[in-house]
């Protein structure tokens, strides 16, 4: 009796995020839309009307660059906007203007813990509109909410090198930190700023591609991103060793179910039916201009990190907090350096950040290190005073101290409280500890 092959998970991202600008990508509509009154920030451009003429949006494309370099990305000398056509009551004009076969960048990569996965593309192109589906006056009826219509939207598809949704979650949550950290889009995916798709297909063959594939619609969350990849690998194993093969198709994650579930089939890019923007020229950029933008874009997050760990030893708990806020990072950085050259201790300093002890908007780092040093003067740090109060807790609170010598040494914390209390919060808690573990013992 054969073996049968082990199937390899083959998997592809899609993430569409929307960029920070003020205005929309081809008119002049607030892009902020979450919260905001539905169809109050609509015109005749993003509603699609009759004679409307879209304007491109110059910092939406310059981001839209500085994110492909970020990846490691070739730019296009030459980029173009397309007309992508379907019919769905949210896209107003018939069809979505975004980027087909002359993406602004092209060819990149990322480096994750698994090895380097490869870009395809990252392309510029318009929001649609928003679905509401509710009830008005008893009746179940879809609603749509143009706000969202025409908002700058940029897309980042990596080639099928994911084996993994362990390794899809960490490329999605690691593109996220570039994203925040060159300042461009919030990712805030509670929002919807921030839009996650995968496309799963299993093959036994490493060197091959399955003939068939399955889009994964709309994921809000990393930890779903992950689930819904799992769900879908078990799924698509269960198909295949019925000797059958997959339906391409496009499937939703259903939370409540902890399942994927068929929306529609996959559509191809013939369907789309794409052709060149006749209102919108193509853009031409030349090197200098390219390397202009280069020079704008901060350290790469890795880096970063590499260098935090190196010249202040912080731990990789703070680190995660910070590389996800581009604020918080930069203001940690420079309280770091400060304290670095006062002779504070820097995991301190990044703690108090991290944990937001601090507000980084009304104090400077040299304000937060210097505070923190006066405090340090007022800390009571001598042995004889300290061994003194550690006595008087110990004499308060006999039955932590049979508990300690029991074998319950969590308890030893209570004590360290109880002297905390005894000195208005000044005492040095290091030397406290010392101290009751060598006079319980």
């Amino acid at each position: 009796m054969k073996k049968s092959k082990k199937l390899i998970p083959t998997i592809g991202l899609e993430t569409h995020v929307e960029l920070s600008t003020k205005s929309k990508m081809f008119c002049g509509c607030p892009a902020d839309h979450f919260g905001v009154k539905p169809n109050s920030q609509t015109c005749p451009v993003c509603l699609g009307l009759p004679g409307a003429l879209p304007v491109p949006q110059k910092k939406a494309v310059v981001w839209t660059i500085m994110i492909g370099l970020s990846l490691n990305c070739k730019i296009a000398r030459r980029s173009k906007f397309d007309r992508k056509h379907y019919f769905y009551p949210d896209l107003p004009k018939g069809y979505q203007i975004s980027q087909y076969d002359e993406p602004l960048c092209s060819g990149g990569y990322m480096l994750t813990s698994q090895g380097r996965i490869r870009i395809t593309r990252v392309h510029l192109e318009e929001d649609t509109g928003k679905l509401l589906h509710q009830k008005v006056n008893g009746r179940r009826m879809t609603l749509v909410d143009f706000n969202r219509s025409g908002v700058p939207l940029v897309e980042v598809v990596t080639e099928p090198d994911i084996h993994s949704a362990a390794q899809a979650k960490e490329i999605a949550q690691k593109l996220r930190d570039i994203l925040r950290h060159i300042g461009v889009s919030d990712c805030d995916m509670e929002k919807g700023s921030m839009r996650l798709e995968a496309n799963v297909s299993l093959t036994s063959d490493p060197h091959k591609l399955a003939k068939y594939k399955v889009e994964i619609k709309n994921i809000n969350s990393f930890r779903f991103l992950e689930r819904a990849i799992e769900d879908e690998i078990a799924r698509q194993e269960n198909v295949l060793k019925k000797g059958q093969i997959p339906k391409q198709e496009t499937r939703g994650w259903d939370e409540k179910q902890g399942k994927t579930r068929s929306q529609r089939y996959k559509e191809s890019a013939a369907d789309y039916r794409y052709f060149p923007e006749p209102d919108i020229p193509p853009m031409i950029f030349s090197k200098q201009e390219v390397e202009k933008i280069r020079k704008r874009i901060p350290e790469m997050p890795d880096i970063v990190a590499g260098k935090l760990i190196s010249e202040y030893g912080i731990k990789k708990q703070y680190l995660q907090v910070l590389m996800g806020e581009a604020d918080l990072l930069e203001y940690a950085k420079d309280s770091l350096a400060e304290a670095r050259n006062r002779n504070l201790d820097p995991d301190l300093v990044a703690g108090m950040i991290v944990n937001r002890k601090v507000d980084i908007k009304s104090t400077s780092p040299k304000e937060l290190i210097s505070s923190l040093i006066e405090k340090s003067k007022a800390v009571i740090g001598d042995e004889t005073e300290l061994l003194a109060l550690a006595k008087r807790a110990m004499q308060e609170l006999p039955k932590v101290v049979a508990d300690y010598k029991a074998g319950k040494t969590a308890s030893i914390a209570v004590l360290i409280g109880k002297v905390m209390k005894f000195s208005g919060g000044k005492a040095d808690a290091g030397k406290v500890r010392r101290l009751l573990e060598k006079a319980l013992r």
